[in-house]
């Protein structure tokens, strides 16, 4: 990436004085969230339907990690998500995390054109299931990389054009909606949202882990949903003035959520333009695939995205 691509989008990351700054988050990547509930909470349950524990959770990553690794995927490496099981898909996306390598969202097909480009996996899993595939693997995994805050964690194409997201940006939006939450005052947490999205990584994957909260479907304290819930994602930014204090402003280009009500998550600022969303924060994205995007819209110190 050019230089000067980089500074914009360096600049874009501040937010008034504030630069961002690794130290300020507890983990130094995806991996370590990880391993900091095992030692804290071993015993405590992460999913009650899967009726399973930290402990046993973190040896499913390991066994996963170790299939990865012995199927000739690599650190840096995009492996592309499929849709799996349920709590199968989340074992995945950290054992690829393991690894150092990135996770890819796409809805649709990615063509071979771009994958040969991007250097794009895909896993083959044939008709088996991924907890029966890996059973016979090792539960320790000995790490040959191990990512950086600053390293690429997620390629989404969601949207279209290929959005890159590091641990940092994914672990500073987590801890931001995690804040506006008030997450500490529950207990157990629900949410049933797409694969393909990172609304799903940052509420599925990403929140309950970093917020020690149970997943179940019975008497959930928080209920994440599109409607009805008690937070609702949105994305329709144009209408973010009849927004109500539980909707939750999404927006991709900021690792997730950019407000909650329409108080800005922390470390992110924004300002709604007529036909434009004007953000600046730690949370905002390492730039798109295609180096024209980001010179047409890291400018004047900001992210411009078209609402």
């Amino acid at each position: 990436m050019q230089s000067d691509i980089k500074k914009r989008i360096y600049k874009a990351q501040c937010i008034g004085n504030i630069e961002p700054i690794e130290y300020m988050m507890p983990y130094p990547s995806m991996r370590s969230l990880i391993e900091g509930q095992v030692i804290n909470n071993s015993k405590r349950i992460v999913s009650k339907k899967e009726n399973i524990n930290y402990s046993e959770f973190y040896c499913l990553i390991q066994q996963c990690a170790n299939w990865l690794t012995d199927k000739d995927h690599i650190s840096k490496q995009r492996i592309i998500l499929p849709k799996l099981n349920s709590f199968q898909t989340e074992v995945l996306i950290y054992a690829i995390w393991e690894i150092g390598a990135i996770a890819v969202l796409s809805k649709t097909s990615i063509s071979k054109n771009l994958k040969e480009i991007h250097e794009i996996k895909e896993i083959s899993l044939g008709k088996d299931d991924l907890f029966h595939t890996i059973k016979t693997y090792p539960k320790i995994y000995n790490p040959k990389y191990k990512p950086l805050l600053s390293d690429e964690a997620i390629l989404t194409f969601e949207k279209g054009p290929g959005i890159r997201l590091s641990h940092y940006n994914l672990l500073i939006n987590v801890n931001g909606i995690d804040k506006a939450l008030k997450t500490s005052e529950a207990e157990s947490y629900y949410c049933d949202l797409n694969t393909y999205t990172i609304d799903w990584v940052i509420f599925k994957a990403i929140l309950p882990i970093y917020s020690n909260l149970m997943t179940t479907d019975e008497n959930s304290d928080i209920i994440i949903g599109n409607l009805n819930a008690d937070f609702n994602i949105r994305y329709d930014l144009n209408n973010f003035s009849t927004f109500r204090g539980n909707d939750i402003a999404m927006c991709v280009e900021n690792s997730g959520a950019i407000a909650v009500g329409r108080q800005p998550i922390h470390l992110t600022s924004f300002k709604m333009e007529e036909k434009h969303l004007k953000l600046n924060g730690h949370s905002v994205m390492m730039g798109y695939l295609d180096a024209k995007l980001n010179t047409k819209f890291f400018k004047d110190n900001s992210l411009y995205i078209s609402i």
